[in-house]
This record gives C-alpha cells, structure tokens and sequence, in this order.
C-alpha cells in the first residue's frame, strides 16, 4: 500500500481539488467549481485531502443530513448542510488516474469512514454506478437498491453504511 498523508482540505487547495473532479468525472457528474468552493468553506470537516509527497492525488467530500439516502439537491447547494445531522453523505471519491488500484480510494474512505464514527453519526451513505456496488460492499456497505438521484443523468445504487 502506498503511503499517504491525508488531512482537511484547506482553500488553498481549491485548484488542485478542481482540477482533480474534472479528470475524475464526467462533465455532467462532476461538481462545478464554484459547487467545490462552496463545499470547502462550508464543511472542509467532511472533506479529506490524500497527497502523496506534497502533492494532492485524491479527495473524498460530503456534507452531513439527516436523510437516510443522498437525494439531488445535496449536490447542489450547502444549504442542506446539517452540522448536528445523523449522517455523513458522501458526494465524491475521487483518485487521479495514475494512483487508481494502489489503495489509496480505500484510506480516503476509511478515514471518512472513522470521522464519521469519532462525531457521533449514525451512517454513511453514498450512492454509485452499478459497477461500484461491489466494491463499497467491500468496505461493509449495504446495497439499498436502485436510488431516486438522477445526478448527472446516470443510475445510481444507495448504499449505507450503518455504525
């Protein structure tokens, strides 16, 4: 496994973290910058940097909700941002290519995984393409069934992980 530091994002990292969402994601999937900018200044708790010798190679971000599924408007707007909520939602897991199948997705996500137990949350959820459900029911994700979100005009599964 490679070695890694992860840590909260922080607003100078704002361009690398943009830059990393469009090589990740297709145009219709992936946040807008000014989405991104928003999140890090309205939750950097819920959003972990991986850098690899000083340089950003990956992130996970959400938000924290009380609803038990991730529903569209989350993507959209920080309003639905609940400090004290029951549930980490994650909106994104992203790994620039060159770092893909070395572990690096799975310490991103375990280290969410654990802030999320540490502040007192009830779950994580997140929703994914049908050729990803395999690999979150590896990390002890529960696979709810085909979601409701339309985001970026894909299928989407929801998946919970319960403490």
């Amino acid at each position: 496994m490679i070695e890694i530091t992860i840590r909260n994002v922080q607003p100078e990292d704002f361009e690398r973290v943009a830059e990393i969402e469009t090589i990740c994601f297709p145009a219709a999937e992936a946040a807008t910058r000014e989405s991104l900018k928003a999140r890090i200044a309205a939750f950097p708790e819920c959003f972990f940097i991986a850098e690899k010798e000083g340089v950003i190679i990956g992130f996970v971000n959400g938000c924290i909700t009380n609803s038990p599924v991730i529903y569209d408007e989350l993507f959209s707007s920080t309003q639905h941002h609940i400090p004290n909520g029951q549930n980490l939602a994650v909106f994104g897991l992203d790994v620039i290519p060159e770092y893909r199948r070395k572990g690096i997705a799975a310490q991103l996500m375990n280290h969410l995984i654990l802030a999320a137990k540490n502040t007192g949350r009830k779950s994580v959820i997140l929703t994914c393409k049908d050729q990803l459900v395999h690999y979150y029911e590896s990390l002890g994700y529960v696979n709810n069934g085909l979601s409701k979100s339309t985001h970026g005009g894909s299928q989407w599964f929801d998946m919970t992980l319960t403490f």
